[in-house]
């Protein structure tokens, strides 16, 4: 069933931003700390029997310095620098083996699958670790909820900002070419990096979760949300505080600050993060280049292969792939960062 507002009050959805006075502050500090902690990017090659793309297994530095993981797929025997697409995962999800294939470099561009650290689930294995904390299956809205300075999605975040940079000293990969992309916990990454990332070619956003966190607590009982109102359920005297530290990590205060041609998607039917959760980051989106696709009988999978169709075009447009100039560099560069 439909379980949010009518569609028409969803397109003008806007509601007051709860932004933190420290909000451009916190961030810049954050990322500044992540990138004087940097360390050297290893890539390498490993073999999937797959003809058509090279698959390297990526270790770069995050947040704190700390290890992350990422597989890279490059298109064999393509002309570069090429276009990227940096995907995040969804909640509860990692990078899974490098064997399984990748629309992304099947299509031409440079694919970078960023692992979530501490995260695992049956949806994929992971292999980072949250600082000392090996990868656990189960929620982690609620890890270090106490101040924003050791909330665990500043560490979340960091790491996919960090990923793009990585990505963009690539040797194999046009610097101003690179698209962020995810899905649910995905999409609601790819959205703060937007908000953090100057000079994205573009941003795929997907029934994005980490929204309007309060209105998600009020009108849904499906998790991750849930876990917000499992701990405040005896923690009482807790709320506004935690409301404070997550106003640092909303979706809806990084959107004006994300500039960059981005497609996003609904579903009217979705639980999981209803309709005015996502309508609220994109109403608040700070680019005019910006189209959201309404799934009306669908959920938490927006649309789907549908929405995958949708990508496609969206992606050829905003990296000018479809410009052959912009393909045919140098035929035997390959990896170096």
């Amino acid at each position: 069933m439909f379980v949010d507002m009518p569609l028409d009050q969803l397109r003008v959805y806007r509601p007051g931003r709860a932004e933190p006075q420290q909000f451009d502050a916190f961030w810049a500090a954050t990322l500044a700390q992540a990138q004087d902690q940097a360390g050297p990017t290893t890539a390498d090659l490993i073999e999937t029997g797959q003809i058509h793309v090279d698959t390297y297994d990526v270790t770069f530095t995050g947040f704190a310095g700390q290890p992350v993981k990422a597989w890279l797929r490059v298109p064999k025997n393509a002309n570069a620098p090429l276009p990227a697409v940096v995907e995040y995962l969804g909640y509860g999800d990692g990078r899974g083996p490098g064997i399984e294939p990748s629309i992304w470099s099947s299509l031409g561009y440079v694919h970078v699958l960023m692992d979530s650290r501490g995260q695992s689930s049956r949806y994929g294995g992971a292999d980072t670790f949250d600082g000392d904390i090996a990868p656990q299956v189960g929620g982690v809205m609620t890890r270090g909820i106490a101040s924003p300075e050791t909330y665990y999605y500043r560490r979340l975040f960091t790491d996919p900002v960090r990923a793009v940079e990585i990505t963009r000293e690539l040797e194999v990969v046009d610097a101003d070419r690179v698209v962020v992309r995810g899905g649910s916990q995905g999409g609601g990454i790819a959205l703060a990096v937007a908000g953090l990332s100057r000079d994205l070619a573009g941003a795929m956003i997907d029934v994005p979760f980490l929204c309007h966190y309060r209105r998600a607590t009020q009108i849904t009982d499906e998790y991750p949300y849930r876990e917000l109102s499992d701990y405040l359920q005896w923690r009482r005297n807790d709320t506004d505080q935690v409301f404070a530290t997550l106003a640092h990590f909303d979706g809806v205060n990084f959107s004006p600050r994300a500039t960059a041609p981005a497609l996003f998607s609904v579903g009217l039917m979705d639980p999981v993060c209803p309709p005015s959760t996502v309508f609220a980051a994109y109403n608040h989106w700070g680019g005019t280049d910006k189209d959201i696709r309404v799934w009306e009988y669908n959920a938490h999978d927006g649309g789907a292969v549908d929405q995958l169709r949708a990508q496609i075009p969206f992606l050829t447009r905003v990296t000018g792939a479809e410009d052959p100039e912009h393909n045919t560099v140098r035929a035997d560069s390959r990896l170096a960062s």
